[in-house]
């Protein structure tokens, strides 16, 4: 019984790299590629049968989230595996929220891709170490991704040292070294400065506190 797979990504590299990794094993068998949502679904009322689509995130006109709301909604029999470079929250949550039924990162080997297909297909969920411990994260701490700006925002001195340095494109190592701390610490001032300013990355985190005047 072969697996029938879709391939949605705005980059064609990518989509040869995965077309490669799917090429390895006799059963699975790449019926189309699309290069956003857009595309996707043009295709699949041609073509809907489709067992399981590997779906990029970050795509024009239709990204991979709305896509799989989409997809979901008027083939719900589809199942959907998020292929991403990034494994940030927000995308985990959001891809989560559409419906999909796993998440993978670009750099998985073929035999982990095969097996998070078969996974998928038999009623799990793919997901990659590093996802599955943020999902967890996610689940015991649901983060509200609406920010409230109203609310008055207080980082402790030594985090604004941190986001300082941090504005200033260094490593955490140097920041580390600069500030006399561990790197650990300094990570963990980090996620502190992520949580209280309700951003999942630096370059939101120093846009915000600059907006804030806290830095």
């Amino acid at each position: 019984m072969s697996v029938r797979i879709a391939i949605v990504d705005d980059n064609t590299f990518l989509q040869k790299a995965v077309a490669e990794k799917l090429s390895f094993f006799d059963d699975l068998v790449l019926k189309f590629t699309a290069i956003n949502g857009k595309d996707l679904i043009t295709k699949l009322e041609a073509n809907k049968n489709i067992d399981l689509i590997l779906m990029d995130i970050e795509m024009p006109e239709c990204n991979g989230i709305d896509a799989t709301k989409l997809v979901k909604n008027k083939y719900p029999q589809i199942k959907i595996i998020m292929l991403t470079v990034f494994d940030n929250d927000e995308n985990i949550f959001n891809a989560i929220k559409a419906g999909a039924d796993g998440y993978l990162l670009k750099e998985v080997n073929p035999k982990e891709l095969h097996q998070g297909i078969i996974e998928t297909l038999n009623g799990g969920a793919a997901m990659n170490p590093s996802i599955a411990l943020k999902t967890l994260k996610l689940l015991r701490n649901p983060v509200d991704f609406v920010s409230n700006d109203n609310q008055e925002i207080k980082l402790s001195t030594r985090e604004i040292e941190v986001l300082e340095q941090l504005s200033k494109g260094l490593s955490y190592n140097i920041i580390a070294d600069n500030l006399i701390l561990s790197p650990s610490t300094v990570r963990k001032h980090i996620e502190n400065i992520y949580t209280k300013l309700q951003v999942h990355n630096k370059l939101e985190a120093i846009q915000k506190a600059k907006n804030n005047n806290l830095i």
